[in-house]
């Protein structure tokens, strides 16, 4: 099984993923796991990844454009038989 995260804050994951059941799998070989900087695909030099809200508001939301240019490129990689998107919610 392979699982690519998509995230903004990548160094949060490390400690999680080389622990436990997770690094045991990924040392039989039954998992690998990448971890992608969102930063790295910003559409501007800051590395910004959000925006304000439409209408405005308070707090900010993720911009598509990041999102959807690396889940294009990965998907250029190799095949995905399920793309899932975590929410706040």
């Amino acid at each position: 099984m392979h699982i690519d995260i998509l995230t903004v804050l990548p160094e949060l994951l490390e400690s999680p993923f080389a622990h436990s059941m997770m690094k045991r799998a990924q040392d039989k070989g039954l998992l690998s796991i990448s971890v992608h900087q969102l930063r790295k695909w910003a559409v501007n030099e800051y590395g910004q990844v959000d925006d304000y809200q439409y209408g405005g508001g308070a707090g900010m939301v993720m911009s598509i454009e990041p999102i959807a240019t690396l889940i294009e490129k990965l998907k250029s990689e190799r095949n995905y038989d399920e793309v899932i998107f975590m929410t706040p919610d």
